[in-house]
């Protein structure tokens, strides 16, 4: 598309953005169970509002803009009282749960070379259950991970994270929940280890920060997972998502505001302004902030418990209606509203592309270390009044694919000359290997099953190959 010569009729340009949109997943019809989070029309009308009236104001400068710095330090102010934060912390509102780990490990790194200068390899223990974000804050700031195994429950060990600490570990990481299976890790053992081998330690709250807390209130059976945790020194948290806040709210919390001070960059060795930026970005629009602060004074505790239990309701039906479904299980033991489901006795990715035909999108997972393939739910309010027709569908769909599914089609393997091709494949080799299965990188095919299945079959490491190219050619210019 070439750079336009004139411009064109405000009306036609909105029209023009409504229809792209068509091939989108139909979140507002509750039939999406991820990327979306959707607290009803009056919540969503309130963001609208309060993001446009701050679209423009900069959160750069809070001395140019101060109202940005005061929502912020609100906003940060109700998040650190929910997680039971120190009156002694800090933190930082940022644009979502990845800048937030970034900035938790690149304060971690820059604490220890500051403290602990022999450290010249800083490692940072985490599960294999840990969100990727952590490692691409490794890959980004030259850190070492140093993954270890899950219980069949996809817990963290304490012993085996005890086990692989060592003089040069910075930093452990937990999760409340892990995104795959809505696994707790035991938070407060790992607290202890922290406190033993006095490391900093992160718990991974961003998709529990805004659920957990009220499902706890509400007497669901969930362990101590917050700041207020002996050991925990720092917590990541996302409002956009069951905060049910615009998207672009997330923030980082920290028990001791002077471990916070390594998070800051501040430069003015150069002509210019002097600049001193608390997360990743420079400028940054008034807008999610704003927005976030409006939702959560607008729903208040009362209105989030209110939004929970009915999600918390709506998957204790989901797990209920699973046990009778033949062929399908329930992975691990999920406290909240993140669960993975597991076939037993046939091929589960073609299950995703048949829900899809209803409406309904679920997100598949590979297989790796003790986790086989899987379909990932993230179950929330504007979930709960479809779980009944939900259910219905996919309890029809799985006898329907068992039926048709040989047993012998299930236990295939990859031909070995495909996985070779696969395994040694270079980012070069996308297109030929696209050419031979018939794929347009450009435009995916309808059904993903058996690109599933193809991905499935080879190690995460050749997954991480293919992928990568391919979304560097599907973003190519039209």
């Amino acid at each position: 598309m070439k750079f336009p010569v004139q411009g064109r009729q405000k009306q036609e340009l909105l029209q023009q953005l409504s229809a792209t949109k068509q091939f989108d997943v139909p979140w507002s019809e509750g039939k999406v169970f991820a990327y979306v989070y959707d607290a009803g029309e009056e919540a969503m009308d309130l963001l609208e509002q309060a993001f446009t009236m701050y679209m423009t104001e900069n959160g750069l400068d809070p001395t140019s803009f101060p109202s940005c710095m005061q929502l912020e330090k609100e906003v940060i102010g109700m998040a650190m009282d929910l997680v039971n934060a120190s009156e002694n912390g800090s933190g930082t509102f940022t644009s979502g749960g990845t800048e937030s780990i970034l900035l938790s490990l690149k304060t971690a790194r820059d604490r220890a070379r500051d403290l602990q200068p022999h450290i010249t390899q800083p490692e940072i223990v985490l599960p294999v259950t840990a969100h990727a974000a952590f490692f691409k804050a490794c890959q980004y700031f030259d850190l070492i991970p140093v993954t270890v195994e899950v219980d069949d429950n996809f817990r963290a060990i304490p012993e085996k994270m005890d086990a692989a600490i060592t003089d040069n570990t910075i930093l452990m990481v937990g999760s409340a929940p892990s995104y795959g299976h809505g696994a707790i890790d035991p938070i407060e053992d790992l607290g202890q280890i922290a406190l033993k081998h006095n490391i900093l330690f992160h718990v991974d709250c961003c998709v529990g920060g805004m659920y957990l807390p009220f499902a706890k209130s509400l007497g669901y059976d969930i362990p101590n997972f917050d700041m207020g945790v002996p050991g925990v020194t720092q917590l990541s948290m996302d409002f956009h998502k069951w905060g049910y806040a615009a998207k672009g709210a997330s923030c980082i919390l920290y028990n001791d505001a002077d471990v916070r001070r390594y998070q800051i960059f501040s430069h003015a060795n150069w002509t210019g302004y002097a600049v001193i930026n608390p997360g990743v970005t420079s400028t940054k629009s008034g807008g999610p902030v704003a927005a976030c602060w409006a939702i959560l004074n607008y729903m208040g505790r009362e209105g989030y418990e209110r939004l929970v239990d009915a999600s918390q309701a709506a998957t204790i039906k989901l797990l209920k209606a699973v046990e009778g479904i033949d062929g399908l299980a329930v992975m691990g033991d999920p406290k909240a509203n993140l669960i993975a489901l597991k076939a037993t006795d046939f091929n589960i990715f073609p299950l995703a592309d048949e829900m899809k035909t209803r409406g309904w999108y679920i997100q598949p997972q590979f297989s790796f270390e003790n986790s086989q393939e899987n379909l990932h739910l993230s179950i929330g309010y504007h979930n709960v009044e479809q779980m009944d027709a939900f259910i219905a569908d996919l309890t029809e769909m799985v006898a329907a694919l068992r039926s048709a599914q040989h047993a012998e089609a299930k236990q295939q393997a990859l031909d070995p000359q495909i996985k070779a091709m696969l395994e040694n494949a270079t980012p070069q080799d996308l297109g030929k290997i696209s050419a031979m299965l018939g794929i347009d990188p450009s435009n995916p095919p309808e059904r993903m099953e058996d690109i599933n299945a193809l991905l499935n079959g080879i190690s995460a490491d050749s997954r991480e190959v293919l992928l990568g190219e391919f979304i560097n050619q599907i973003y190519m210019p039209a």
